[in-house]
């Protein structure tokens, strides 16, 4: 804890700076910017806007007081970065969540990592950093990657290096936005997994990929399930493509199977009914398993 007063106490004075109009820095050639930009100063977070070119949209509220009750333990030990804008005004690049944890202890002021950048360069080095150093939801992923290339100005090549993803890594994340944005939500919300889109995307047709989604969230499929249901669909056979088998079928044919010493199929059709199937292999094996539905009696 002492070494942490003493960074915040050299922090205060270099921040001191920032608090006098004729120090007002906005370029790196006005006097004193070569101890402030580039440098870990203490800032009222009063001071300090958040950014509006966040990519991350839900803050777990569980999450951020763990962090908050770290804080308050430990003190901040990654200061957060923003970029200088108007007089003694700020503005969070990244470290939203280490921002509201703070707030939500009651701390007055942070350090923070201070920089000189344009909106463009801004949106960048959030998008970036979020996307290297937070455990965003696959969507929201994709939609950095996408804003991105699409106001940064970066191919998928450029994006690559410049994140250190592969370029098909990159190319599956963009893919989950053709989506219906019902099962983007979902996705968001964590009702189903990545692999969960990407066994969708071949559907496209929305309205079949809304009933799947459905099927998936009451069938509590696989991924495997899934990619199954939409190769049956996309091959036209429409006893594969079906849900078939609740949780009390998948069940049942085990206890059938066990009672029966054999192996039972059951076929199970979308309007509720179905057919029950119980091979024998001789005329004895027949009547062995009569004699116990003659005993059921």
């Amino acid at each position: 804890m002492a070494k942490s007063k003493k960074k915040q106490a050299l922090g205060r004075g270099l921040s001191a700076l920032l608090q006098d109009p004729d120090n007002d820095i906005n370029s790196v050639n006005d006097k004193n910017a070569h101890q402030v930009i580039g440098n870990v100063i203490d800032l009222e977070l009063d001071r300090i806007e958040v950014n509006p070119f966040q990519p991350r949209t839900h803050f777990n509220d569980e999450a951020l007081k763990q962090l908050a009750s770290s804080i308050k333990e430990l003190g901040i030990i990654q200061p957060i970065t923003v970029r200088k804008m108007d007089f003694n005004q700020y503005q969070l690049v990244s470290g939203e969540r280490r921002y509201r944890a703070a707030k939500l202890i009651g701390l007055t002021d942070i350090p923070a990592f201070v920089r000189l950048a344009n909106d463009q360069e801004s949106l960048e080095m959030a998008l970036v950093e979020n996307i290297q150093r937070q455990d965003l939801d696959p969507i929201e992923v994709a939609q950095s990657y996408e804003r991105l290339i699409d106001e940064i100005k970066l191919t998928q090549e450029a994006l690559s290096e410049r994140v250190g993803k592969k370029r098909s890594t990159i190319t599956n994340y963009l893919r989950l936005l053709k989506l219906d944005p019902i099962i983007q939500t979902g996705m968001r919300d964590g009702f189903l997994s990545m692999g969960h889109g990407r066994a969708l995307l071949p559907v496209d047709d929305k309205a079949k990929q809304l009933e799947i989604y459905q099927r998936i969230i009451k069938g509590d499929f696989s991924v495997r399930k899934t990619e199954a249901i939409v190769k049956a669909l996309k091959e036209g056979d429409t006893t594969k493509s079906a849900p078939h088998k609740p949780l009390f079928i998948e069940e049942g044919s085990k206890d059938f199977s066990a009672y029966f010493e054999s192996k039972v199929t059951i076929r199970y059709k979308e309007e509720g009914k179905g057919v029950i199937q119980i091979p024998f292999d001789s005329q004895q094996d027949f009547s062995r398993m009569k004699k116990l539905l003659d005993g059921e009696k």
